[in-house]
């Protein structure tokens, strides 16, 4: 073997271990650029009439991302495992798809498996529980995060506490499957992003984040808290950014949200991730998304 062999043999030795570090050393390092902006995933949300009136199944929603918009990232809903996240089979099925496909599994979005922030310590350890089997599905798919909600009732204070105690609960459960347990603004309380940053950092964990969405900000009786002040206040705890789309003007910008303002909040706070299209909005899904990819691809244009 030549000297010049061993060198490379070396190199290629401990670049594949800097490659291991994963964030740990800037891309740049090794002479690949600076790290884009944001990549584009697809919430599966933004396809929820089609599943629901079943023209699309849970299991085709990958391909679809891929085939139909050009996302090989996408973000799943709890709801359209119809029961199946503990089926090895299904499980088994769905990362063979994706995996063939080159489509990466990112997140899960969980609803509907209890309060994590109930004050009813029973019935919150039950909700911790709950969420387990979607660590695991989440581990087996090869997401690095489940997505969760702070509810529960009672004052403000009150559900802060619990749900410090309950999200504290289920990210030392992530923790130990180094799955990403986050946060998403989804009303009530957790629509004001300063009682929801303050929720995470009390967890105080790595593993433990926020996913701020561009349009989740009712806190009940008609009131709105400040998209924008909400955003920015999430961020330093942000895992996954949310852009929420409903409705389009005739230049192609989002009618109620001003995209161009959030993505200077978070360039700002030097995020550097995932974004998620979430449209939510009347018409036609598949133009909703192919809308909101389109205005997100020109906003990352601005940032290279």
């Amino acid at each position: 073997m030549t000297k010049d062999r061993r060198s490379f043999i070396k190199d290629l030795g401990l670049l594949s271990g800097a490659v291991g570090l994963g964030s740990l050393l800037p891309l740049d390092a090794f002479g690949a650029g600076k790290k884009e902006f944001f990549s584009i995933s697809l919430a599966e949300w933004s396809l929820h009439n089609t599943l629901f009136a079943k023209k699309l199944d849970n299991l085709d929603f990958p391909l679809k991302a891929k085939k139909d918009f050009g996302i090989d990232i996408v973000e799943y809903v709890s709801v359209f495992f119809d029961k199946k996240e503990k089926d090895p089979a299904y499980l088994k099925e769905l990362k063979s798809r994706t995996d063939g496909e080159g489509i990466q599994n990112h997140l899960i979005m969980v609803d509907n498996e209890g309060n994590l922030g109930d004050a009813d310590p029973a019935a919150r350890l039950k909700a911790v529980e709950n969420h387990y089997k979607w660590v695991d599905a989440a581990k087996y798919l090869g997401c690095k995060t489940i997505r969760v909600n702070a509810a529960g009732k009672g004052t403000a204070e009150q559900v802060k506490d619990a749900a410090v105690d309950g999200l504290g609960k289920l990210t030392e459960y992530g923790k130990k499957h180094r799955i990403n347990v986050i946060v998403e603004n989804h009303g009530g309380y957790s629509s004001n992003g300063a009682w929801l940053a303050d929720v995470i950092k009390q967890v105080n964990s790595p593993f433990c984040g926020t996913l701020p969405d561009f349009g989740n900000f009712a806190l009940g009786g008609g009131k709105e808290y400040d998209k924008y002040l909400g955003v920015e206040e999430m961020m330093p705890y942000a895992k996954g950014v949310s852009a929420k789309s409903m409705k389009f003007n005739e230049n192609g910008e989002e009618s109620d949200i001003d995209y161009e303002r959030m993505f200077k909040i978070i360039n700002a706070a030097k995020w550097r991730g995932i974004v998620g299209i979430e449209f939510s909005g009347p018409g036609s899904e598949d133009e909703g998304i192919r809308k909101t990819k389109q205005l997100l691809e020109k906003i990352r244009k601005n940032y290279k």
